[in-house]
């Protein structure tokens, strides 16, 4: 695996608003306003409910894992390693990876689809050809982008939360108090009966999944936590900022679409543009060109977060790698650290995914609902194992230093954890619930047998690669998980083997036995992280 100088000396360079930039560029999406408006005023119960019930859970265990000493590398295959065992932390990883090469292609249809309307190019978003063209375009120049590292990364990401997120928002927002103080009125009801859904309904708990999910991925940026400038402080802040204005922004943008957009009309691709067209229009046509603007500042933004995503969990694989786990090629990172190969296949994964879904997509197409339904529950499962690794921690690692916890108290960090594990497991089995859009005799029953066969073979492949690659690279008896190392103790070591290889270098120009170079190689090779627990 290659290495430099360079990238160990600017390894500290995320502050809190990067590392806050990528996190919600991950997790704040303007296009999930129109699934939440779909379900009227209840998306405000739905919202507060999931962000109290699971998306605080995933935050705060997140944050906690994060800086534990040593585990700041790696996500949540080092957390659920160190807890669990190796297999189970690649597993976790793993799953995390395989969901968001299907979600790589949904994002990227939203930007078409905001595209399309400024271009006025229908054919961006509704033929097959084009837009598979449009997604391939949009994928691989953002994975070539990434190859200069997450500088690159969080400055795309800053551009994308304040252009693409937050001042779409804001409009949005002003927007819809100008709509009501001048006497706009709500397609949907706006008191207390219509916050709470009916939970005697099978729909309801499908809608309520929807939400849940819709907060799913804080966990992936923390890979980026050594990257930071102070880990110990500006992480946990920025988790703990980020739920509180997620929660907020959701709702408001939920409800102003709502508000203007019939839900027999309202497109989960188009609906934000809908919803921005509809109050813009409250004021008069003469102001189209706002919602054109809009439309691109949108897109500007889920490129930022397809940006975070590309290299999100890919960092989590690549620690694995370095562990054995992956081909050699595969780990191989360039001068800014960036695994390359790894991102390759990852583009070569997402052009095959949208293939079926673009050419295979549409109507009742058993084939398209069952790939994303795949997905969803194969995330979820991550999610299982990583509550459960959570709790391992809280109950039996308390002597673990780390810069946050969630509470001193045992009691309150259990509890947050199996409420969070409880709704991952509900989320589980609703998702395995038909989609309505499915029609004829046999839809449902095709359905259900492909997706459960698929969720067999794809739960077991991480399990059968750790199998061959452990048999390939034993670990040394006894051992369950790697040592892990701290950031400022693997910043060491890299700036060891970079003086290493200097001094080596010169030696053999000048001749003579490098043992300047091979005390500095020692070094670097006693440069170890703390014991891992699962190893005492």
């Amino acid at each position: 695996m290659k290495s430099a100088a360079p990238a160990a000396n600017g390894k500290k360079h995320l502050t809190l608003f990067g590392f806050f930039a990528i996190t919600a560029s991950m997790v704040m999406t303007v296009y999930e306003y129109p699934t939440f408006a779909s379900s009227g005023f209840s998306l405000v119960f739905f919202l507060i409910l999931a962000g109290i019930l699971w998306f605080l859970p995933v935050a705060m265990s997140s944050a906690e894992m994060a800086t534990v000493k040593g585990w700041d590398t790696g996500g949540v295959y080092t957390w659920s390693g160190n807890m669990l065992g190796e297999k189970w932390g690649f597993a976790n990883i793993f799953f995390q990876w395989f969901q968001i090469t299907v979600g790589f292609v949904t994002m990227i249809y939203f930007i078409l689809g905001a595209l399309s309307y400024v271009l006025h190019w229908d054919a961006l978003n509704n033929n097959p050809a084009i837009k598979f063209i449009g997604v391939l375009v949009i994928f691989w120049a953002l994975t070539f982008s990434q190859f200069k590292g997450t500088k690159l990364t969080a400055k795309i990401s800053k551009i994308g939360f304040i252009f693409g997120i937050m001042i779409p928002a804001i409009v949005l927002f002003a927007l819809a108090i100008g709509f009501f103080t001048t006497g706009g009125k709500s397609l949907v009801p706006i008191d207390a009966k219509a916050l709470i859904p009916d939970f005697t309904k099978l729909n309801t708990l499908v809608v309520f999944v929807s939400f849940i999910l819709a907060y799913a991925g804080i966990e992936a940026s923390a890979t980026h936590a050594n990257e930071m400038k102070n880990v110990k402080k500006d992480y946990p802040l920025a988790i703990i900022i980020l739920v509180i204005l997620a929660i907020i922004l959701n709702t408001i943008g939920g409800t102003s679409i709502a508000a203007v957009v019939p839900e027999s009309q309202l497109g989960l691709s188009t609906g934000v543009i809908q919803g921005f067209e509809g109050l813009v229009h409250h004021f008069g046509t003469s102001m189209d060109w706002i919602v054109s603007v809009i439309a691109v500042l949108i897109a500007v933004g889920v490129i930022a977060e397809v940006s975070a995503w590309v290299v999100g969990p890919s960092w989590g694989m690549l620690e694995a790698g370095k562990n054995g786990l992956l081909p050699k090629k595969l780990s191989e990172t360039n001068k800014h650290g960036v695994p390359t190969k790894f991102l390759l296949l990852q583009g070569v994964i997402v052009t095959i995914w949208a293939a079926v879904l673009t050419f295979g997509g549409g109507g009742s197409n058993v084939s398209f609902f069952t790939a994303i339904s795949l997905t969803v529950i194969i995330y979820i499962v991550g999610y299982i194992i990583f509550f459960l690794a959570y709790i391992k921690l809280a109950r039996k690692h308390s002597d673990l230093p780390r810069a946050f916890e969630i509470s001193k108290k045992k009691p309150v960090k259990l509890l947050m954890a199996v409420v969070g594990l409880i709704m991952s497991v509900f989320a589980l089995v609703i998702s395995f619930v038909p989609p309505s859009q499915l029609t004829g005799a046999n839809a449902s029953t095709e359905y259900l047998t492909i997706l459960i066969i698929s969720f067999v073979v794809v739960v077991f492949i991480p399990f059968i690669i750790y199998h061959f690659m452990r048999k390939k690279n034993p670990l040394p008896p006894g051992m369950k998980m790697p040592p892990v190392q701290d950031s400022e103790a693997e910043a060491g070591t890299q700036a060891a083997q970079a003086a290493a290889g200097t001094a080596k270098t010169a030696a053999a120009a000048a001749g003579a036995a490098p043992k300047g170079a091979d005390a500095a190689a020692d070094a670097a090779r006693a440069a170890k992280g703390p014991q891992n627990p699962q190893n005492k």
